[in-house]
């Protein structure tokens, strides 16, 4: 008799890492204007026991879920990236970025849902029906307004002026 087929429930005790969570830029963001949310997750190989066999559990990310703190989220196949890695300018929009509309300080967090798989020992993978959930610590992004304002000279040229 073969190994059996395997559930969620049977792989319960196995838990991804959580999967980190970060932001561009650093901590904050603009009224209006895109903050680019980062989380990183990998795929996770995790050796134990399933109903009396040696197993390796295997959790590969499928997606991401960012819930930006103000009531909306935001879905992705991947953690996002970087601008200088898209070779973007600072705040242009991203698959994982969000604007938010009102100053203050949001609580983001993500939730990564991975595909999961087991291997007997064969080096065959065999799929478990469903997805396993893991979320990664929340982080604070302040919201601030920026208010410009035409002047005649640049600071360079009157360092004096308004806004210098």
């Amino acid at each position: 008799m073969g190994p059996p087929d395997v559930t969620l429930a049977d792989i319960a005790s196995f838990r991804p890492a959580q999967p980190a969570l970060g932001g561009e830029p650093a901590g904050f963001g603009v009224v209006g204007m895109p903050t680019n949310l980062l989380a990183t997750a990998s795929e996770q190989r995790i050796p134990g026991t399933v109903l009396g066999w040696d197993v390796t559990v295997r959790f590969v990310p499928v997606a991401f879920a960012f819930d930006n703190g103000d009531g909306t989220t935001t879905r992705s196949p991947t953690g996002g990236a970087s601008w200088t890695s898209l070779g973007q300018g600072q705040f242009t929009p991203t698959a994982t970025s969000h604007a938010y509309r009102a100053r203050g300080t949001y609580r983001v967090s993500v939730t990564v849902e991975y595909a999961a798989s087991v291997d007997f020992g064969s080096g065959s993978w065999r799929t478990v029906p469903g997805v396993v959930r893991a979320q990664g610590a929340g982080y604070d992004v302040r919201v601030v307004e920026v208010r410009t304002a035409l002047v005649e000279r640049s600071c360079a040229e009157d360092p004096a002026g308004p806004g210098c």
